[in-house]
């Protein structure tokens, strides 16, 4: 027996993770692995190479705790430049250990116990662990239907003295959806007035289509001055596994961060930070991403358009939903067991994001692949009646 007998989880009701779950098995069965959310291709040479050149000329110790001002800069240039948004790189611009880091981070700053913080669901999995570590209560909210529609009266409903933050999410991970202008500026109407913090995710920032724009919360005057903007490198650039993001804010919100950030890590990975600093001076390697990405959707949602899978284009990210309710009423996650087992294919049940397990007979695939892996998912998914 453990001399340590008496334990009382701070997560008592926490599971392992679809992504680790499915992942697992997808190894185990051989089976081509469209189900979490990573590219299977390198990232630029070049970019490698910078990272490489950092170390060489000495960039091995501590970093300074917000990042290495050349890149904070360029940061700063870019929501500018996109956004119309001017931070302070001194006081308003923190790079992390990736986004999941940052949102960490914002929660653990201001989600004090007994703090309600509104999350959309589906949702990223580690919100709301990240908020019931800080005693915070997460208030969930349903996207409506297949196509998971914001509800604003139902978001107006649950906002309460004790609601301390709101998360979002645009590009939207696992729907595809972005937030349109128009929704933006009815959440900055819906948050006037209030102390109410916003944390918005825009890891997949670039990965929009078809001509579409995204939204950034920093475009916004009103929500920019309660907004903490989360950002991630990992997924502009191919790199998932550096773990390198940023988050800006105000300063007031930025001094609180700083605060966990010094006992939590206190920097980032330095020799990567000065290839990033390097790497954003040429826009276009992120001002490209979308149309890179489009391809790929495309291409397989052109490979799969005569299977029984329905689907409507996803709009964004890296991921497209496909429904299976003409193949099979089973619930989404024996579904998707079996189709590694059985048919040699890996994706991502999407009740697992929804509150309640709420199940659309929808699966989650990421397209962030080379054709030789989606062409082998198509043929895959051909064979599935």
């Amino acid at each position: 027996m453990s001399a340590v007998s008496n334990i009382s989880s701070k997560l008592p009701k926490h599971e392992t993770s679809i992504f680790s779950v499915m992942s697992k098995m997808a190894y185990e069965h051989g089976a081509v692995n469209l189900s979490q959310g990573y590219p299977n291709f390198e990232t630029d040479k070049h970019l490698k190479e910078l990272v490489y050149q950092a170390m060489l000329d000495g960039h091995n110790q501590y970093a300074p705790l917000a990042g290495i001002a050349p890149l904070r800069e360029q940061i700063v240039d870019k929501i500018e430049r996109l956004h119309g948004k001017k931070y302070d790189k001194d006081a308003e611009v923190t790079v992390t250990n990736g986004a999941t880091q940052a949102l960490f981070l914002a929660i653990t700053a201001f989600v004090n116990p007994g703090d309600e913080v509104i999350v959309l669901k589906p949702a990223y999995d580690s919100y709301e662990p990240a908020i019931e570590l800080n005693g915070g209560i997460p208030v969930l909210i349903q996207l409506e239907g297949k196509e998971y529609k914001l509800n604003f009266e139902a978001v107006k409903q649950k906002v309460s003295e004790k609601t301390r933050m709101l998360i979002i999410n645009t590009p939207h991970n696992p729907s595809g959806n972005v937030f349109s202008k128009s929704e933006m500026q009815q959440l900055e109407s819906l948050l006037e007035g209030t102390d109410i913090i916003l944390l918005s995710d825009e890891v997949y920032e670039h990965i929009i289509f078809d001509e579409a724009k995204h939204y950034s919360a920093s475009a916004f005057p009103e929500l920019s001055k309660r907004a903490i903007v989360c950002a991630s490198f990992g997924k502009t650039f191919h790199n998932t596994g550096w773990k390198m993001g940023y988050c800006v804010a105000p300063e007031v919100l930025m001094a609180e961060i700083w605060k966990v950030m010094e006992v939590n890590v206190f920097c980032v990975h330095h020799p990567t930070q000065r290839a990033f600093a390097e790497y954003l001076k040429t826009p276009e390697h992120y001002l490209e991403l979308g149309n890179f990405y489009q391809e790929k959707r495309d291409r397989f949602l052109e490979l799969i358009k005569d299977t029984a899978f329905k689907f409507k284009p996803s709009k964004g990210t890296y991921f497209q939903l496909l429904d299976y309710s003409q193949i099979t009423n089973e619930p989404d996650v024996d579904f998707s067991r079996r189709l590694i087992k059985e048919f040699g294919i890996a994706s991502i049940p999407v009740s697992a994001f929804n509150k309640d397990k709420v199940d659309h007979r929808q699966l989650r695939f990421c397209f962030a692949k080379t054709d030789e892996t989606l062409e082998k998912a198509a043929e895959i998914l051909e064979r599935i009646k």
